[in-house]
Parts: structure tokens; sequence; C-alpha cells
């Protein structure tokens, strides 16, 4: 029983003499004791305070206080949580001490039973931790942690302490394994707890369930070896007929007020060999970077197959859908003379000022580069390799954020998804040297939970995340050159490159092109040196390039001029 359950005021007032002489100021949760006669004659014992303390407690004077009823540990509580110490008060700490052990023994809890109870509270959480973290005992997260430990601490009660060290670095090495890259643990909830959440919120959004009657088609954006994308709308659910589009009614979709809700459709071709099963990975790696990097793609809605033939519609054929986020990529923009001046309004939300526009153009690239390496570090941290990282696969929204797309040849290590050894559709102008995410010799991967249970330990003797960062290194160096940005540009360099061994400063030593390198010679040379180690060899354990990771910690990145900008812009558009 808690200690306010007793009346302390009415106490106090009661027994003053039974007060500590030395106290200044009552309190009402810290009375201190002493034994003491009174004055007036009055019994103000210690008999006649248990008396009193049991009759509060609803006890009576002549009851017995078992232990097992758990009635004697209250008072007992009470008591020894009373600072009873001989350097309390010297005068008196002997008689308070023997008045503590005076009220164990009336009120029927012996040395025992006091020890059983401190030994109960060895799993708790100490004092001190729940004060530096702000927690309260009363917080459920606390008592559930400290009946955690409680219940380690008597699982653990018959080993030895060499054991309990033993059982702790176990336990420590298993934790640090299961949340290696690619993530073990994170795998498992994401496998067999966010997806099956994911699939049952989209079948009541009725996301599973789309079909070609709710779509309109509009003009062609683009196409892939495997697939088209249109720009496209959500029929209204006023029930209004939709006409068939062509010609310029086709081009002219974006603008009509009929269609609030725009999207992007990519329609997935027929008969063309690899197409299909691209499809179908590409919609995996959809809903599955859904749920572990959202905001490094586009948001996808889902999917639906043709039930019919009419006009771009082919009766089997698949399509995916995107919300619609914008409909230009970075390979639009590059191929613009502006360029990097021509994306200075969408990344900054305002012309950027008191800068020249050698200075403006830099934090242009520096802003892209540092979206896109941070969607990489995000993706690969969940065990996922795009393998196909190129300007015509980052999409620019409306709101300067860039967004990853088409992940039909992507690959998730963790589990072996997408990965066959000695296969590879990759863009030759964008792939690294090594041609391969993982060597050659990497045999197939086995059943996926055995897959991801060995995961970490292929990825960190092979360091595929690296082939996307090669890729992301050819795209700066197309941002920061203007010759490289056409495509024969970007095929010369590639042969220079090989003859120089991937070796980007013999490179610039041998090439007779004389490329404009002042974006990346800017601050000190900080854009080219994250370049160089970029677009390198992938020595033995990863050596020679750096991760994603590695990169966001790169002195070009760490000087944020764009990200300074950037604010600055958010908060002139917020006012």
């Amino acid at each position: 029983m808690a200690a306010s359950l007793l009346p302390p005021a009415t106490l106090a007032k009661q027994y003053p003499t039974l007060l500590h002489p030395f106290a200044a100021k009552l309190h009402a949760q810290r009375l201190i004791f002493r034994c003491g006669a009174t004055t007036d004659g009055t019994d103000y014992s210690w008999a006649s305070f248990l008396d009193e303390l049991k009759s509060s407690l609803q006890v009576g004077p002549t009851d017995t206080v078992g232990s097992d009823a758990g009635a004697g540990a209250t008072p007992d509580d009470l008591v020894t949580s009373l600072p009873l110490d001989a350097s309390a008060a010297p005068a008196v700490g002997d008689a308070t001490n023997a008045a503590a052990g005076a009220a164990n023994e009336l009120l029927g809890v012996d040395a025992s039973g006091a020890a059983a109870s401190s030994d109960a509270g060895a799993g708790a959480i100490p004092d001190g931790l729940l004060s530096a973290l702000h927690l309260d005992a009363s917080n459920p997260a606390v008592r559930a942690a400290g009946g955690a430990l409680s219940r380690l601490d008597a699982l653990t009660a018959g080993l030895s302490d060499a054991q309990r060290w033993a059982l702790l670095g176990f336990l420590g090495v298993t934790w640090l394994y299961l949340t290696a890259r690619p993530g073990v643990l994170s795998g498992a909830v994401d496998a067999y707890v966010l997806a099956p959440l994911q699939l049952a919120l989209d079948s009541a959004l009725g996301r599973r369930s789309l079909k070609m009657s709710d779509f309109v088609v509009g003009e062609r954006i683009g196409e892939g070896s495997f697939g088209v994308v249109f720009f496209g709308a959500v029929v209204p659910k006023n029930g209004a007929v939709v006409e068939e589009r062509s010609g310029r009614a086709r081009t002219s979709l974006q603008n009509d007020d009929r269609y609030k809700e725009k999207v992007i459709l990519k329609k997935i071709k027929v008969g063309t060999v690899g197409a299909k099963e691209c499809g179908d990975y590409e919609e995996w790696f959809n809903y599955r970077v859904a749920r572990a990097a959202p905001e490094t793609c586009a948001d996808f809605l889902g999917s639906f197959v043709a039930d019919k033939t009419k006009s771009e519609f082919v009766r089997g054929g698949k399509w995916l859908v995107w919300k619609f986020e914008g409909d230009r990529t970075l390979a639009n923009y590059l191929n613009d003379r502006g360029f990097p001046s021509n994306l200075e309004q969408l990344m900054f939300g305002r012309a950027l000022r008191g800068l020249g526009t050698l200075e403006r153009d830099a934090l242009v690239v520096k802003q892209v580069m540092r979206q896109l390496v941070t969607s990489l570090k995000r993706i690969h941290g969940t065990g996922i390799v795009h393998r196909d990282i190129k300007p015509s696969n980052l999409v620019v929204t409306r709101r300067g954020q860039v967004k990853l797309i088409d992940f039909g040849a992507a690959t998730d290590l963790r589990i072996g998804k997408n990965y066959v050894p000695d296969r590879a559709l990759l863009d030759p102008d964008y792939c690294p040297p090594e041609l391969y995410v993982l060597p050659e010799e990497t045999p197939e991967p086995p059943p996926e939970p055995i897959a991801a249970i060995l995961s970490p330990i292929l990825w960190q003797l092979n360091n595929p995340d690296l082939f996307d960062m090669y890729s992301a290194g050819i795209v700066l160096m197309q941002m920061a050159i203007p010759t490289l940005r056409t495509q024969s540009g970007l095929k010369n360099f590639n042969s220079e490159l090989r003859s120089a061994g991937y070796d980007l400063n013999k490179w610039r030593q041998s090439t007779r092109r004389r490329p404009d390198l002042q974006i990346l010679d800017l601050d000190a040379g900080r854009g080219w040196d994250l370049a160089t180690k970029l677009i390198s060899q992938r020595g033995a354990n990863g050596g020679g390039r750096l991760s994603a990771a590695a990169a966001l910690r790169h002195p070009y990145f760490l000087l944020g001029g764009d990200q300074a900008a950037a604010v600055l812009s958010k908060l002139s558009l917020s006012k």
C-alpha cells in the first residue's frame, strides 16, 4: 500500500514530538521520526503511533500481519523508505534505527521479508536512468521494460557471471547481424507485417481492383525497351461519358478541367521478350519501395490488365499507374540549352540572388546530386539496387523533388529478387566496368528465407550498392560538363575513360577535347574530387568507390550552400 494512503498532515499534528527535531519544515512525503516523551503527558509513544498507523491501513491492533498476505510489505516499505540514518541526526541515530527495528517487529515483518522485497526490484530500471530519459515509473513502456528485465533476471538466475556475459555477447552479436545492411530483421517485418497490411489497405481503397475503364490515355511521354509511358487521367465518378481522344484532343488532356486527377500510365509491351517479367518486377518493386522508402519514388497507385483491344489498349496487356507529380525527367532538362539554370526556379522556388551564374549553376547541380544520392542511400539500406540510374529514370516533380522511376531492372539482394547470375539488361553508357551487380561466380540465390539470413554476409563481401554509385557519378559529370550531355559526347567520354583505366585524373590529363570543368573545380575542386571517388574501379571489399552514405559525408555536400538556398526559398514561399 502506498504511503500516500496515510494522512500525513493529520499524523504530523497528532504526533508532533515524533517529528525530527532538526526539520525546519514538514514534508508530506518525508516524515522522519524519533522516539521521545511528551511534556504534557499525552501518550504519543511509538505504540500509539503504530496503532494509529494500523487503523489507517484498516488493520486491527490485534491482527497478525502475515508476510504471505502481503499486508506487512506496505508498512515495511514505508518505514524502510524513510531516511533512518544515523548520519542524518547524530544525536538520535541509534534510537531512530532501533525504532525502525521495533516497527518491523510490531508489524510482523522480518529481515528476510525485507530482503526478499528488495530483491524483487532487482530488474527495475534505475531511477537515475529514468530521470535522464525524462520518463516516469508509471509510464506503460517503462513498466513493460521493467517487467521484461525482471523476467530476464529470473531466467538467468541460475547462470554464473561468465555465462551471463557470454549470453549478453551472443545476443548483442545477433542483434548487430540482424540489423546490418541489408537488414534481415527489418526485411522480416516488411515481408510478414507491412506487406499484408499494405495489401489489405490497398484492397480497401480499391487500388488492387483498378480497371481499364477507370482511365483515359493522353499524349505519349516516352518509350523504353519494355514499355511506353503516357500522360493520363482518372475518369470522373460522376458517370460522365468520356469520348475517344485522338490527335490534338489527346495532347490537351493535361489542360482538360474535366479530369481533376492526373496520372502517369505505363503500357508494358506485348510480345516483347522479357517485357512481361520486367513489368511484374517493376510492380513488385514499386510496392516494396513504397513501404521502405516512399519519398524516393513516385506515388504508385497500382496496375490493371486491359480487358479489350481499343486505341492504345491491347487485350491482356498490363498497365502500371502512378500519381502525376511531373512529366519531365532530368534528361529532358539536360537536353535544354538552358541547363542547369532552367532548374533553378524549380529547385529553390525562386531565382538565386547575390551570386554569379557559375555559382548558381553549381548549386543547382549540387542540389540535384544531393537528392539522388540520398534516395540511393535509402533504397540501398533496404537491400535494393536500382541498376539503371540515368537522367531519363529521374523524374523532377513540380515541387523540385528528384525521384527514382523505372525499377524494372532493380534487384532486391536481401532475398535475391530479380537476380540472375550472368544476366544484365543495362545501359552501357552508365554501367560500371564490373558490368554485374555481383561477381559472375555468385550462384543463384537460395530460397528466400535462407537468402535473407545470408544476405548481410553477401552484402559485406561484395558491396553491390556501389554499382549504382558509378552511374550516379556519370550523372554528375553530365550535369557539370556541357559536352557530355549529348549521346555522342557521352560515348566518346566512356571510350576515353576506358582507355584511361577508369581513372578520371588520367582521363583529364589525356583527353584532347578540353572539357569545361568549372563547376567541378569550384570550392577547391570538391566536386571533381567526389567525381573521382564515384567513377572508378571497384576494388576488393568495396574499396575505391564511395557508398551513398560515404558520399553524403564528402566535403562537396558538407559545404551546403544548396541546402541554405533551399531553406531560404521555402521560408520566402511560406511568407
